[in-house]
């Protein structure tokens, strides 16, 4: 959904400047446009317009704050934008524990989240799973998503992801540990009809 969101409104943003730029782009033309220009000597606020909102007390304020907020919002929008959600990679440590100087070797995260969550479909009762890497690639987290059937237990569910899934995941790694949240849901059947 945040996806789609997204997309929207990088698509409305785009369109807007988009407008205002063929809206300039006629009016330094001098041909007629939507803007309120009559050419390319006019401008969009005349002196008396500038002068008259100037002198009330609350105007110049107003518009840094908007601004502000303005440049603020596109900023932290920007931020998330460039921050990488998924772990793209994992450091294995190969070497000795102790001295951290061993020999590394890289893992990719796609790939240790997709034998993660076959792992997790191979438990009783699990129909679906999801995995999602996070964190730093010294240091991952685990977020695993679960959909189990109708006769399944989620504390044995639990049990058996802790002792068979991550363990196997930390002794394969070399991970000291893997922090994990889990997310359970319960599988929807459609009802059937009975005749």
């Amino acid at each position: 959904m945040l996806r789609v969101i997204n997309r929207v409104v990088v698509g409305l943003a785009g369109a807007a400047l988009v407008a205002l730029g063929l809206g300039v782009l006629l009016a330094g033309l001098g041909l007629p446009g939507f803007l309120p220009v009559d050419g390319p000597d006019d401008v969009l606020i005349s002196d008396a317009d500038r002068e008259r909102v100037s002198s009330y007390g609350w105007w110049w304020p107003t518009v840094i704050a908007v601004l502000s907020v303005v440049v603020l919002l596109g900023l932290w929008w920007l931020a998330a934008q460039l921050r990488q959600r998924r772990l793209g990679e994992v450091v294995i440590d190969t070497g000795e524990p102790e001295s951290g100087t061993g020999p590394r070797a890289l893992l990719r995260g796609r790939a240790l989240e997709d034998v993660l969550a076959a792992e997790a479909t191979g438990i009783d009762g699990v129909e679906r799973a999801s995995v999602s890497l996070l964190g730093r690639r010294t240091a991952p987290r685990a977020h695993v998503g679960l959909v189990l059937g109708p006769r399944a237990s989620p504390a044995a569910t639990v049990v058996a992801l802790r002792s068979r899934m991550l363990r196997e995941a930390c002794e394969s790694t070399g991970l000291p540990a893997l922090p994990t949240e889990v997310r359970l849901r319960a599988v929807k059947h459609r009802p059937e009809r009975v005749t």
